[in-house]
């Protein structure tokens, strides 16, 4: 089984290199998904869990591991059912691509390929406006403090479950500066680089 996971700065184009990554090699793809299912296992709608999950929901939280799973606050009963979610699709042993949901920390036991997708600001900023949703128009300091808001949540997140630290770059195997890059034209060479790592580590 071969899993790869990807950490990502908001805005950095790691949702779309994860999912042509999965394309391009076969694997199974796991993002939203995990969303859907944690929504499920605890009845709450989804839309709620995804922004509980990406922006402040960890704020208040101690940050022992230990200390953090017997904390009884609806956030933690969240983060307690995508641990398990996780865990059930390393468990079904398909090959896949999984973003974000800490899956690097979480699944360590499995040799996971570790990736962290970056970009400077001006390249989130132009990917979020591009992206954003029909209707909505938000000005550069919404979106750089969006932006601020999830990666903080993102690296807070990460410090309960691991001594090292959020895109911190010797705590992944590679790396991956977007900017100036189209994902499309940057996939594939994320795909070879993966499938010579794959191989390299085989037992």
């Amino acid at each position: 089984m071969k899993i790869i996971t990807i950490s990502r700065e908001f805005g950095s184009g790691g949702r779309e290199l994860g999912k042509r990554l999965a394309d391009l090699l076969g694997f199974d793809y796991y993002d939203r998904e995990i969303i859907t299912a944690i929504a499920g296992a605890c009845g709450l709608d989804e839309n709620y869990v995804e922004k509980a999950m990406e922006t402040h929901a960890w704020q208040q939280v101690p940050l022992t591991y230990g200390a953090a799973f017997g904390f009884q606050a609806p956030q933690m009963e969240l983060l307690v059912e995508q641990k398990k979610v996780i865990d059930g699709i390393a468990k079904a042993g398909r090959d896949c691509v999984i973003v974000g949901r800490d899956a690097d920390i979480l699944l360590a036991q499995y040799a996971p390929l570790t990736l962290f997708v970056c970009a400077d600001t001006n390249a989130k900023v132009r990917r979020c406006a591009e992206r954003a949703a029909e209707g909505e128009e938000l000005s550069r300091k919404a979106i750089e403090q969006k932006m601020r808001q999830i990666d903080k949540a993102r690296a807070r997140s990460r410090e309960m479950l691991s001594d090292s630290r959020w895109g911190q770059a010797d705590s992944y195997h590679l790396t991956i500066n977007t900017s100036g890059w189209q994902i499309k034209e940057l996939a594939p060479a994320v795909a070879e680089f993966a499938q010579r790592w794959f191989a390299r580590t085989a037992p």
